[in-house]
């Protein structure tokens, strides 16, 4: 008796212990709502064999008027036994599998004030014989990184959730970058810098490693000139290199220069050529890119130029065309639409007048493009102008068309001229301007997981997809938010999403009140441009159905039961049948016995007294 109220008294000790576990809403989720400096807005989402981002933000959880964090080094730990460093949340399996391949990713997150934040992506390899499902990774944050070193002060190792799908037929890898471990790019957002003689121009130029790997030991060497059309600057120093010891993959740093115009320099566009030399890893190699960036200057405009190899009597002047200035229709040209040149055309000599001026316009190519990024309309890239007195302008509007699919940024149109002078027949010459191409943003949504479709009003459910950007150009900032009468109005922060990659939502969606219509849900995703601007809205719908919660009152409850009658009092019998029924089948059992050992008992007796009385008759 004692030992079955005790069993039951431990069962229900443990369902009361089992209800004030708090429950996740997944098992396979690991639980990162009590980390305090790795946040995650959303589960990283990759497929099997592939290239992908864990994105999270960093917060220096130090109080404010704390200690900031310098040179901030984030990377998620390795494994070399396959395994990671913490069971699986359900300890189904033990210890889970490390998703990733052994030469796991990291990011410089530069510095971070306290109680700031900052979001930063870790690139990493999927394994290729990886399951498909959650996984659990540690993501390391070190302050004061010595890259020398390769160490630092750690400051937090907290867990992530990564998801991982298999790839399906339309997941194809970017063919072009595919095998592209280091790639630089130059310029990315930004505009020509534009310089005036006598000022210093000081200007940064943006250079992105758009490759899958870290470039190591890497010098970005400007090609110097002496002569004055081909370098617009002053040779002041002895080096105008620029060291970076690692660049991460995807990770943008900045060029910084401070130059002197020359006094010789003439206005227009020069190209800048640059020689990036770099390793790909830390005992690789040393290989080169060569890239170029243009910038403007406005200085004197040349006239009565002396040609080249004439003197004395024999010397000539010929007249000087240039492009005063230009604009296109629409202002910003987008890949793969129409739009219109307008050159205005100058004869900057004040005596020395131009005719037959034959214009060619040659686009710069692209790889992306096949060929000409800039092609006119009317299949003919050659203008003419009769005549320019000195001085004298000339206002050419030109048909034109962008190609498509074209990366988004500024390419060169270079124009060259032949035109006849008083003096100087047939003079050759070229300009160049520089005309920004941009890129429509686009992005679409995978399916969109709804856990559970129905809830009461107070539940949560959980709303999971993917966001695409199908298109050639960062998304900024992208946010989503849920609105509807029946829910909590809620919104969440996806982060940056580059062109081909997926960005994640992952959110809860309280039920505030009972659907009345058809149970849709608006999801109203929106991101910014490079400049920061908002852009137009990407709407799309859920259906989850919000019933109202029914608390059952207490006449519910109880009703049909009558508390005004006293139950009667039992019956001795009743009270104790069972110890009456057991004392009976006990007194059952000893007569039985009493009956069966007498019985034999007799049996014994008479056996005897036959054996007694057989002996008595022999002798």
């Amino acid at each position: 008796m004692k030992t079955a109220w005790k069993r039951t008294a431990v069962f229900a000790m443990a369902l009361i212990l089992l209800g004030t576990v708090p429950m996740t809403a997944r098992a396979d989720l690991w639980d990162t709502s009590k980390n305090d400096t790795v946040l995650q807005n959303a589960v990283s989402r990759g497929k099997i064999g592939r290239s992908m981002n864990v994105t999270v933000t960093i917060r220096n959880h130090e109080p404010e008027g704390g200690t900031a964090w310098n040179d901030v080094y984030v990377m998620i730990e390795n494994t070399d036994s396959g395994y990671g460093i913490m069971p699986s949340p359900d300890n189904a399996d033990g210890w889970q599998v490390y998703p990733f391949e052994k030469s796991t990713g990291h990011t410089i997150a530069g510095g971070i004030a306290p109680g700031q934040e900052k979001s930063v992506s870790i690139p990493a390899k999927v394994r290729a014989d990886l399951k498909e499902g959650y996984y659990m990774v540690d993501v390391i944050v070190y302050k004061d990184w010595n890259s020398a070193a390769g160490s630092g002060y750690e400051v937090a190792r907290e867990p992530v959730n990564i998801y991982i799908s298999a790839p399906t037929a339309n997941d194809t890898e970017d063919t072009e970058n595919a095998d592209k471990q280091i790639a630089f790019s130059l310029g990315e957002g930004q505009s020509t810098p534009y310089g005036v003689y006598p000022n210093i121009l000081d200007f940064n130029i943006n250079m992105r490693n758009s490759g899958l790997s870290d470039a190591r030991d890497v010098t970005v060497e400007m090609q110097l000139s002496a002569k004055s059309e081909e370098f617009p600057f002053d040779i002041n120093d002895g080096s105008y290199d620029r060291y970076f010891e690692t660049v991460a993959a995807g990770e943008t740093v900045q060029l910084p220069y401070s130059m002197a115009i020359r006094e010789d320099t003439y206005s227009g566009f020069y190209e800048l050529k640059f020689k990036i030399h770099y390793r790909e890893s830390a005992t690789g190699d040393m290989k080169d890119q060569d890239e170029s960036f243009w910038v403007r200057i406005k200085n004197k405009e040349k006239e009565d130029e002396q040609q080249s190899g004439a003197t004395g009597e024999h010397a000539y002047s010929v007249a000087r065309i240039v492009v005063d200035s230009f604009e296109t229709k629409p202002e910003n040209i987008i890949s793969g639409e129409p739009f219109q040149l307008i050159l205005r055309m100058k004869n900057a000599s004040t005596n020395i007048a131009a005719s037959n001026i034959l214009l060619d316009l040659e686009s710069e190519t692209s790889s992306t493009a096949g060929g000409a990024v800039f092609t006119t309309m009317s299949g003919s890239s050659s203008y003419v102008i009769n005549s320019l007195a000195p001085n004298e302008m000339n206002e050419l509007v030109i048909d034109m068309q962008a190609t498509a699919g074209i990366d988004q940024r500024t390419y060169a149109l270079k124009i060259k001229e032949t035109y006849d002078s008083p003096e100087y027949k047939n003079a050759a010459a070229e300009i160049s301007i520089n005309i920004p191409v941009r890129q429509i943003a686009r992005l679409n949504t995978g399916t969109i997981e709804v856990m559970p479709p129905d809830i009461t009003t107070g539940a949560e459910s959980n709303v999971m997809f993917p966001i695409n950007n199908t298109g050639k150009v960062l998304l900024y900032n992208v946010t989503v938010a849920f609105e509807a009468d029946s829910i909590v109005p809620v919104e969440t922060y996806v982060g940056n999403i580059k062109p081909g990659e997926t960005g994640n939502v992952d959110v809860m969606l309280t039920g505030a009140a009972a659907t009345t219509d058809d149970g849709k849900v608006k999801i109203i995703i929106t991101y910014e441009d490079e400049n920061g601007e908002v852009q137009e809205p990407v709407e799309k719908e859920l259906t989850l159905m919000v019933t109202e919660f029914a608390e059952e009152s207490y006449d519910d409850v109880f009703a049909g039961q009558d508390f005004d009658v006293m139950p009667e009092e039992p019956s001795f019998v009743q009270k104790y049948l069972k110890y009456l029924i057991a004392a009976a089948v006990i007194v059952a059992a000893v007569i039985g016995a009493t009956v069966v050992i007498a019985g034999r008992k007799r049996k014994a007796k008479k056996e005897l007294e036959e054996l007694e009385g057989s002996d008595n008759e022999i002798s």
